[in-house]
């Protein structure tokens, strides 16, 4: 081999190896919200990591527990709660229970021990935003940011596979390994489309 062409493959490498770890540095922060979003996506049906559910215990005076069927009723136990907005609806199951609905919370009142039950879902906002993300309802501007991220971790991948070089590159250990990351996804794919 010439010098002016090992000048060149060595150029090639040094040139590969900073874009492989520039990008890598870019991307490190997006590849940890893809992952963990990820894994809590595929298991939302186990763990919701968009909401969770508050419950609150409270003991309602008797002069309020005693009035609690009717309207001013209703908003004087949501007021001794806490809540400041009004009842969406209002069911009484049985004579001695009143559920109040406000949108997203349910208050049960025991009418009979005054003991009152408040379960509000509450929004987990950076398991939530990570998901946000991962699902593209961020908007127009994320859009682009995930295309030019895809694009990323695409050069990302390409560079990665000329870093090393002989049998521990693409032409030993490496081939083996990377035709196992396109088989695998190949035949998943062939066997649940």
């Amino acid at each position: 081999m010439r010098n002016s062409e090992y000048s060149i493959i060595m150029n090639f490498r040094n040139i590969n190896r900073v874009i492989h770890r520039d990008l890598g540095y870019l991307c490190v922060g997006g590849m940890l919200i893809y992952a963990i979003s990820g894994v809590l996506l595929n298991h939302i049906h186990d763990f919701n990591s968009n909401y969770r559910i508050v419950q609150a215990n409270y003991q309602l005076p008797a002069e309020v527990t005693a009035d609690a069927l009717t309207p001013s009723g209703v908003q004087a136990v949501l007021d001794f709660i806490g809540e400041s907005r009004s009842a969406d609806a209002v069911f009484q199951p049985g004579p001695d229970m009143l559920h109040i609905f406000i949108e997203g919370s349910v208050v049960e009142v025991d009418l009979v021990r005054g003991a009152v039950i408040y379960e509000r879902v509450a929004e987990r906002p950076i398991l939530k935003g990570m998901n946000d993300l991962h699902l593209n309802h961020a908007g127009k501007l994320w859009t682009w940011m995930a295309d030019i991220y895809a694009v990323a971790l695409g050069l990302l991948a390409i560079t990665g596979l000329f870093v090393l070089t002989g049998r521990q590159g693409i032409k030993g250990r490496g081939a083996w390994l990377m035709g196992i990351g396109v088989v695998i996804p190949v035949v998943l794919a062939l066997i649940f489309l």
